[in-house]
Formats: structure tokens, sequence, C-alpha cells
């Protein structure tokens, strides 16, 4: 029983039939056919999306959807064997495209129900002319291991026969011997490989023949296929631009080898669907020259039956600049993608949106099945990630190791020890978290600038609590970073994502005992917001004030702006001073140790008797706002589950609130009804629009 991934039903969707059931022309896990909706121009599909999202789950489920049932391939642009060449192999005969070709077509040769295996001999020609371009008569060893690889991409039967690996050393054996002692080896390669499919007269052999004779349209080649094969591997050779149109070629080729596969009136009736190549992190160097190439060659009018599934990190790329754009949901039914004249139009954007509330509820039902859950963690849960696939998933399965050993919120959850595997001890889920979400250096970095709320903000930082060596440009880069990966941008904030800031600034907390860090990057920030005389400094410099646990400074400005500020301003400052982050003490190994949260008790009232307001103000009102003040700050808080008894407080004091403020009452009275059934269900708290001019006085 496959598992079924949440939120995503309009690529999976078999009746009516989603995304993949119509370019693919089968069903997801039946072999059942389904209507094409594009017969001749296909898209070439790329899920966008920031880390977490879920784009490699997607595809790795659509290759389980499709397994068995038609060809189908799978490669991740990350994987260390696109990042350079194998030990020994010269880097002017290894490109991660032709790595990738040999990788796809290892898979896509594997047989499915009711037809044979594929074989690729125009693309393992190719692949011998390139390889040979860095072989010598002293290295027989790597030759033979090579070429027996890209041999066996050849022959469309099943590998138990034994014919295929016997006829491969066979072949290998010519072309070793075709060499001499010394000079070039290209030629003689080429001309044994050419030999070699030429000989016999089975059905496979005459296969061979005609593929070899397609190099002879290669640009230049003359009719010529051995003149063909030694240009592409020189092509190949010379690098830039050059390789990229050898490139191509190889391509090229493997999509011909497929179009081969499907010729024929038979070939048809045991091949269901089309075949399908998944990319993973098409961004990099593998995935975007596999791309390009059929992206160019689609363009200009070189067409093939190949439905691209591919996943990129971020929103844009400068390969897909005249793509067509789609969220998930609007290709549920149709894509109504029409191609343009440029190569990227070829493409069609598809965005991945976040999960909903629901889907987070039925993926941690799913997990802590037989779990006792606090009611409002599903919601919370949601809140936290913002829908985050990875970040429901991995907290999913903390609550359910960490809930029978005594965590109740979220933040123990995250900083509870999660193990993954039963071989590996657990550490930590936000540790776990973070190396999914900030991977390839600049953690550390990261994690101080996260207290920052703009790019100055984070310079100052950077100078004041970074190595020299970082510095503006490391400042600048990490924003760019950010933005390409599909960070979003939020005023106010320099990492924007709440769900990453969240994680990053309990990070910061705890990369010491004392927490001292943590203290000194919020103590710049104070001091920075200090030296600025704006009301938005005094909102930065309080909500880095109350960080460290200081409250009666943002008691103080709260309790004496209410008279005279517009109550939008008033409200707005509330929420963004009250979304500090709230830590306390944990063991020196940096886990809670069940420290009181001491907010609540100050939100219901309860430490009024002991708290003095200060000479000179109305204590009514001081003790009013900071009652509120605690409250907003506990049912905002991510980490935390909402307070019922803290919700209706809230409404309670909002209510009393406008009863002072005439000219603001109906705003005042909106947020007292809007507010906490906002945040009992995870939702941001918004201030209410002044539709009825009542926010001044």
């Amino acid at each position: 029983m496959h598992r079924r991934l949440h939120g995503r039903g309009p690529l999976f969707d078999t009746d009516p039939p989603g995304l993949a059931a119509r370019l693919v022309g089968l069903r997801p896990y039946q072999l059942r056919s389904s209507p094409y909706e594009h017969q001749g121009d296909l898209p070439f599909v790329v899920f966008t999306g920031g880390r977490g999202l879920g784009k490699s789950a997607l595809l790795s489920q659509l290759r389980t959807a499709y397994q068995g049932h038609t060809p189908v391939a799978l490669i991740d642009g990350e994987e260390p064997q696109f990042a350079g060449p194998p030990p020994e192999r010269p880097g002017e005969a290894w490109s991660p495209v032709a790595q990738a070709l040999t990788t796809v077509a290892e898979q896509l040769a594997e047989p499915v129900k009711g037809a044979r295996r594929i074989g690729f001999p125009r693309l393992a020609s190719g692949l011998l002319a390139v390889a040979a371009g860095g072989w010598s008569d002293r290295d027989v060893p790597r030759i033979r291991q090579e070429a027996e690889r890209i041999l066996l991409l050849n022959d469309s039967r099943t590998f138990l026969d034994g014919f295929a690996g016997r006829w491969a050393s066979k072949v290998v054996a010519k072309l070793i011997a075709s060499m001499s002692n010394t000079g070039p080896v290209v030629e003689p390669i080429i001309e044994a490989t050419l030999e070699a499919f030429s000989e016999g007269v089975s059905p496979t052999h005459r296969r061979l023949r005609r593929a070899a004779m397609w190099y002879r349209d290669y640009p230049n080649a003359g009719g010529n296929p051995k003149l063909g094969l030694i240009l592409l591997s020189g092509h190949f050779r010379a690098g830039g631009d050059s390789r990229t149109h050898a490139e191509r070629y190889l391509v090229r080729a493997l999509l011909a080898d497929l179009d081969d596969a499907y010729a024929g009136v038979m070939q048809r009736s045991h091949r269901l669907g089309r075949p399908i190549v998944l990319i993973d992190n098409v961004q990099e160097p593998a995935g975007r020259g596999l791309m390009e190439c059929v992206l160019r060659d689609r363009a200009d009018g070189i067409g093939d039956r190949v439905v691209f599934f591919a996943a990129l990190r971020g929103y844009t790329h400068p390969a897909l600049r005249n793509a067509a754009r789609r969220t998930l949901t609007e290709v549920a039914r149709t894509t109504g993608w029409q191609p343009g004249p440029s190569p990227s139009s070829r493409a069609l954007l598809v965005s991945l949106p976040p999960l909903s509330p629901d889907d987070t509820l039925h993926i941690v039902g799913a997990v802590c099945r037989g779990l006792e859950l606090p009611p409002p963690l599903p919601h919370a849960t949601h809140r936290l990630t913002g829908g985050s696939p990875l970040g429901i998933t991995l907290l999913a399965e903390s609550a359910r190791q960490n809930l029978p050993r005594g965590a109740s919120s979220l933040g123990a959850l995250l900083t509870g020890d999660l193990a993954l595997h039963e071989d590996h001890d657990g550490r930590p889920a936000y540790q776990e978290l973070l190396d999914r979400l900030v991977p390839g250096g600049r953690l550390d970095e990261l994690t101080v600038l996260a207290a920052a709320h703009d790019r100055d903000s984070a310079l100052m930082l950077a100078r004041e609590r970074l190595p020299d060596d970082f510095g503006a440009a490391g400042v600048l880069g990490l924003e760019e970073r950010l933005a390409e990966e599909g960070g979003p941008a939020v005023a106010g904030q320099f990492v924007g994502d709440p769900f990453l800031r969240a994680l990053l600034l309990l990070r910061l907390h705890h990369l010491d005992a004392d927490h001292a860090q943590w203290q000194t990057a919020h103590r710049a920030l104070i001091d920075h917001y200090g030296e600025q005389d704006t009301v938005d400094a005094a909102r930065f410099r309080l909500h880095h004030e109350l960080a460290l646990g200081k409250a009666d400074f943002a008691v103080a400005h709260l309790r004496d702006t209410f008279p005279d500020t517009d109550a939008d301003t008033w409200l707005s400052s509330l929420v963004f001073i009250a979304s500090a982050p709230y830590y306390h003490a944990h063991d020196p190994e940096g886990r809670d140790f069940g420290g009181h949260d001491h907010r609540a008790a100050i939100a219901l009232g309860r430490t009024d008797a002991a708290h003095e307001p200060p000479e000179g103000v109305d204590p009514a009102l001081h003790l009013r706002v900071r009652r509120l003040l605690h409250a907003v700050w506990q049912l905002t808080d991510p980490l935390v589950l909402p307070d019922p008894k803290v919700a209706e407080r809230l409404r309670f004091e909002l209510e009393q609130l406008s009863n002072l403020r005439p000219g603001g009452t109906a705003l005042l009275w909106r947020a007292s009804r809007e507010w906490p059934p906002d945040a009992l269900a995870g939702r941001p708290l918004r201030v209410p629009d002044d539709d009825e001019g009542g926010g001044h006085g």
C-alpha cells in the first residue's frame, strides 16, 4: 500500500485524472490508461518552492507511483556523483550532464510489466567516444570498468540470461586490443566500437548498426558516423560552449533511443503511457544542463515522448524566465499551457502550496496513533511550521517519541531528542530540521543574523558578533541565498520565514550553557536601536528587551502611549513587541529541564498583588496593560500551546480597554472578539481594519 502525500491530490488524483495521469497517460499506481492532455508538445514541469516544502518527497512518490508500469528514472542534482569526476578520470572526459545521462539511462532500461528492457545504443556510442577522450593505454583497469558500464546500456535483454555481460566483455576486449602503446586512443576506440556494433545479423545487431549510423548526421560529419563521433568527443573535451553542444547531442541520443523503444505497433501495444524522468535540485549543474538541452531541442522542433518532472529550490531561475506559472491547484484538471518561441517557454513552473491545518491534523494523528495528544497540538504545529511538510513530519515524529517522556509543548518537542533511525542515537529535533533547512555551511552566521530585522541591523551584528572575514559581503550573500531559495521577504525580519527564524533563534539560545551569545546579540540590537529616535526603533528596542525577559520597559511604553496613539498603531506595536522569542533556563547540555513559564500567571492576574506599579501612573491601566502584554506574548509564542484561559483573559482585557478609548472603541472591541479565536486556532493576530473611522483618538 503506497503512502499518501497529503495536499498533493492535484498531481496524484486518478478520477478525475490529475496532472501526472494526464501527462503520462497512466493513472498513478495502476496499469490503467488515462487520456492525454498534451498529444504533441509536452511541458517540462518544474515544481518550485523553498526548502522543506516536500519537493523531493513528491518526486520520490512519483517514482513509486509508476515504477514497474512505465520506464522511470530519478536523479538528484546534489548527489556526490554529479559533483566531480571519479578518481583518476580526467575532467575533460567527464561532466555532470554526461554522468546524469548514464544514471538516467540505467534506470530507464529496467524492464516494466509487459515489456522488456530498453537498449540505449546511440547514447552508449556517444558516451564511449566521450570517455575515450580520457583514456590511455596505461588505464586498462579503468577502461574496462567504464566501458562495461556504458556498453551494458546497449542490450535490451535481461542481464539474467548472461548474454549482455558476455557481449560487453567481448567488446571491451576488442576496444583494449585496438589501442597502441603510444598516441591518442579516441579514433581506434571509435573504430572498434563501430566494428563491434556492425557484427552479426540478429535484430539486436541490426539495431546497433542503425544506432551507430545515427552519428553520420552530426554537424560537419559529412555522412560519416566515425567522423561524427570523433567530432563529438573533441567538442566535449574542448569544454565551454563546445561541450554544451556535444552534451545536447548526447541528450538527443538518449531521447532517440527511447523513441525507438516505442516505435511500431507491437512496441506501443506493450508499452503503456510515456517514460518519465524525474530531476531533483534541477538548479544544480547536472539537472540544469539536462533541462536546458531538452528545452532547446523542443523549441527547435525536435520533439520527444518523455515526461519530465523536476524540482527547483526557490521560485524562479534565469533559465526559466519565460516559463508559464501555475499553482498546484490550478493544474488539477488542466494546465492551460501553450509553448512560446523561446526555450524557457517550454517549461511550466508549478508552485507547491504549504499543507493545510487539516493536513497537519491527519499527519500528526497518523504518526502518533495510540497516543493521547493535547488537543491544540496539531493546530499549534501548523502555526509553527507554516504548513512545511518537513517540519510537520519531524515534529509529529518527535511527538511520538517525546510525549510519553513528558514533553508538553512544541519547544519541548524541538529540544527533545529525536531518533530517526534505530541504529542512530537521537539528537534535538531542531538540529535535525536545521540540517535540512540550512545545509551547505554558514549556519553559525545565519543563527546570529536571525535576530536582525533588516540589512542595516544584520550588518551591525556582523561587525560586532561575527568573524572579520564574514563582513558585509557575507551578509549580502546570505540575504541573496535566502531569496534564491524561496525565502519570503518580510518587513521587519532579516530571515523572513517564521519557522526557520524560530529554529535559528532556538539554536542561538542553545549555543552556550549560560546563553551568553543570545544575550549579547539582543543587547547589541538594543544599543543599535537605542541610537535611533523613531517610533519603529522604539518598538524594535522593546522587542529585544522583552526577549531578555525585561518586560517593564514594554509595559511602560504601551501604558504611556495608550491614551494618545492611534488604536491601530498601538495594537500593531503590542503585537510586534510581544512577538519577542521567549526561552527559559536549560541544563548545561542545552536540554529544557521544565523551567516555569510565568507569562500565563501574569496574564491571569495571579501576580498582581505582588507587583507594585510605579509611582505617578494609573495602577489599573498599568496592571491591565501588563496582563495584556503577557497574554499576547504567551498566545502568539509559536513554541507553546495556546492557553484557553489566557485567551479568555485577552478578550476581557481588550474589551475593558475599549471603554477607556472612545475614539478607538471599535478597533479594540473587534480585536477582543477576533484575537482569542485566532490565537487558539493558530492564526496570526491581525489588527482589524479601521473601516469605521474609529482608530484615532
